[in-house]
């Protein structure tokens, strides 16, 4: 063997190590300067400014589980509204078409409700006639799971699994919301503990003491 072949036998392992520690070190470069990912916990987000807006609402309960008086649903929707950040001052929520005695489950169940939410300022709701009231305020997305079990009682939870469902189609799109999380395993005529799921980001007041976004 001549001493060139001998010489190149004697780099080869040298330069393979280099080769090593340069893939080693892009790829620690790579990875260092990734963007960090979002925080999935995220509760409270600046969302710029927004404006009260006037939503109307007609929901009548069609379900076989549970079963509602119409003071019962009444309570139910208003307590659903206000979770999902309807303004408390001006909310109204009567009942209609009962037929049942006072305090009674109705077949259907129906309630009206005038309320304002928050939509994002110049952004209107496409479907939805606005009617905005006041100047624009600070806003941002906070996060709600909705909740409509007053006892925190899970069979009690479960028993709203159809209603959450009717929220989610009927009532939902009536909020500024996103980031729906929304998972269902409903039976008719069975209580399922954990069926429903409803979390959503929705547009609320920004705290008054809030600091700005840098």
């Amino acid at each position: 063997m001549n001493r060139s072949a001998l010489r190149c036998r004697r780099l080869a392992p040298a330069f393979l190590l280099t080769a090593l520690f340069c893939l080693l070190g892009a790829s620690a470069h790579a990875q260092g300067s990734a963007p960090a990912p979002s925080d999935p916990g995220n509760v409270a987000a600046p969302a710029g400014d927004a404006v009260w807006t006037q939503r109307t609402l007609q929901f009548v309960y069609m379900g076989f589980t549970a079963h509602y008086s119409c003071d019962g649903l009444r309570d139910k929707i208003r307590m659903t509204l206000l979770q999902l950040g309807a303004r408390a001052k001006d909310l109204k929520v009567q009942t209609y078409g009962c037929t049942a005695a006072l305090g009674r489950p109705e077949p259907f169940p129906g309630v009206r409700a005038t309320f304002f939410v928050l939509q994002p300022a110049g952004q209107a709701a496409p479907g939805h006639a606005a009617a905005a009231a006041g100047p624009p305020v600070a806003a941002q997305w906070q996060s709600v799971n909705l909740n409509l079990s007053e006892i925190g009682d899970p069979l009690d939870h479960a028993g709203q699994c159809e209603l959450v469902e009717q929220i989610k189609h009927s009532i939902l799109p009536l909020f500024a919301t996103r980031d729906l999380d929304f998972r269902q395993s409903c039976i008719p005529h069975q209580l399922t503990p954990a069926g429903t799921t409803l979390r959503v980001q929705v547009l609320k007041p920004a705290p008054k003491n809030a600091a700005a976004p840098s």
